[in-house]
């Protein structure tokens, strides 16, 4: 949830009806024209920052910036501003790339490897904002051989380094004469993407326009227009008055536009999952009787079927069930009967109103979620409806991100969590206890060594029998001990005009909307006819 904050202004401008975001798709407006040439998205947040030095686009599909690498369709790994994949020797711990001939910036300078290098040791800097830092911790040295080559030495083996060099990389000629923490150039970025950034008007709409000499070849997509509408209901409402060709929606509103011929539904399998945080400070949630006893008195078969009309799956952990990392042992029910147990064999009662206590404390706490989302408001209801059950008083509430972030340390939160790629790059910053309460990483304050040693452990050894074990343990203590209460992985779900052809979605991350989506590979799209 880092780059993922629904902000203040996109949710009042989204309820008061943002009205001036953008014009109809079908009409001559400023945004407009119902060619294949322009293209309205409406998304439910925006970025904090258009800078990759603070982790803009450090999972790929950035539009205005190249990785060393990209992903394909199929997640697989593909050369990006690098000619090939990386050159791996030392026994894992030197990867050198050479770069693509002839590559500029959008401003025409070229691309060198100094500027390679200038991107990861800014990232890497103590000084620098960036919260991500921790998942290019490997890195020991990087360093520009002539004008071409890029090599990283590595402290340790890091089985998942190349999937991280498709982290942006960003001109030295202009961010480096800036300070990257406050710099113009968070929301004037210059890169060497299929797209330049035309305008952004914060909490309306960020509009791009192709960029003619993108070594990629020129996108037939000349103006991809991103509206910021944080509320479900009002982006469903837009995408069917026309007012948007596209739109990321809650499965119960993306089943609304089956059977609309001039529209198609994409549905993509994410590491998107829900969950409770339980924060370690809280009396009531950082409890262990109390983290356990909701975690079976969650119903998450019915929170899939009746909250997300099926288009997701049960979560009994960070991985989803049909990951190859996933430790099928973990697999639990709702057992009322069991929560019930645990709780009263740890000394918590219940009262005449059936709501436990212990040492005169009742077992109650606050649950935030997000202003205007409806699927977090489902699950936070589900969710205290289900610990009712057990005992347990969840008093729902929602509210604006600039509400939750100075409570979120103390108070339980509905959040959203997931990365794609390797099991390290979502479960060390959730988990690890040395980024307890570090922005958005590790927000239930988690401190548990078995599962730090198994982080550590599946980060530096690049035996596959081994790391497994070691994600198998992480499991198994987070059923024991759990930090937060998993409840599902969610399929993203988007609406779009039916006007390009061949158009597929990716394996997604929790970001979704912005870079994800049928519109991941916006540049590549064809017109269909």
């Amino acid at each position: 949830m880092t780059t993922r904050r629904i902000r203040g202004a996109a949710a009042a401008v989204a309820m008061a009806g943002a009205a001036a975001a953008c014009s109809a798709p079908g009409d001559s407006g400023a945004d407009g024209g119902a060619s294949a040439e322009s293209v309205v998205i409406g998304i439910p947040s925006e970025p904090d920052t258009l800078s990759p030095l603070l982790g803009y686009g450090k999972d790929g599909n950035s539009k205005i910036f190249d990785g060393l690498l990209a992903r394909d369709a199929g997640m697989e790994l593909k050369p990006a501003l690098a000619k090939e994949l990386p050159e791996i020797t030392d026994g894992g711990r030197t990867y050198t790339y050479t770069l693509r001939d002839g590559v500029k910036f959008s401003d025409g300078e070229p691309l060198t490897a100094d500027d390679v290098v200038f991107t990861y040791d800014t990232v890497l800097d103590g000084k620098t904002n960036n919260t991500a830092k921790s998942e290019l911790d490997a890195i020991k040295d990087v360093r520009a051989d002539g004008d071409d080559k890029v090599v990283f030495t590595l402290d340790y083996p890091y089985a998942a380094f190349a999937a991280r060099t498709v982290l942006p990389v960003v001109p030295e000629h202009v961010a480096g004469g800036q300070d990257p923490n406050t710099g113009s150039f968070n929301t004037k970025p210059v890169g060497t993407g299929p797209y330049v950034l035309a305008g952004w008007s914060k909490g309306e709409k960020l509009t791009f326009k192709a960029n003619p000499d993108y070594w990629g070849g020129a996108p037939k997509v000349k103006k991809l227009t991103m509206a910021i509408i944080a509320d479900d209901d009002v982006r469903a409402t837009r995408l069917r008055s026309g007012d948007l060709d596209g739109a990321t929606l809650p499965p119960n509103l993306a089943a609304t536009f089956e059977g609309d011929g001039g529209r198609k539904t994409y549905r993509a399998t994410s590491y998107d999952f829900r969950a409770v945080t339980l924060p370690t400070g809280n009396p009531v949630a950082g409890d262990t009787a109390i983290r356990r006893a909701l975690d079976l008195a969650v119903d998450r078969t019915t929170m899939v079927d009746k909250i997300l009309d099926g288009a997701g799956r049960p979560a009994y952990g960070p991985l989803p069930v049909d990951d190859p990392w996933f430790a099928q042992d973990v697999k639990r029910a709702q057992d009322l009967d069991k929560a019930k147990s645990i709780l009263d064999k740890a000394g918590w009662k219940a009262g005449e109103d059936g709501i436990r206590a212990k040492d005169g404390r009742p077992a109650r706490f606050t649950l935030y979620y997000p202003s205007g989302d409806k699927v977090r408001q489902d699950h936070a209801l589900a969710y205290a409806s289900d610990a009712k059950k057990a005992g347990v008083d969840v008093k729902v509430e929602s509210a604006t991100w600039e509400v939750i972030e100075p409570r979120m340390k103390h108070d339980a939160v509905l959040a959203g969590f997931g990365s794609t790629g390797d099991p390290d790059f979502g479960l060390y910053t959730l988990l690890h206890s040395t980024l307890a309460g570090d922005g958005f990483n590790n927000m239930a304050l988690y401190d548990n060594p078995a599962v730090d040693g198994a982080l550590d452990t599946g980060r530096r050894t690049q035996d596959p029998a081994d790391r497994k074990a070691a994600y198998d343990t992480l499991q198994r203590e987070l059923v024991k001990n759990p930090g937060y209460t998993f409840l599902t992985h969610i399929d993203h779900m988007y609406v779009l005009a039916d006007r390009w052809k061949d158009l597929t979605t990716q394996t997604e991350p929790h970001e979704h909307g912005f870079a994800s989506g049928p519109w991941w590979n916006i540049e590549d799209w064809q017109p269909a006819t």
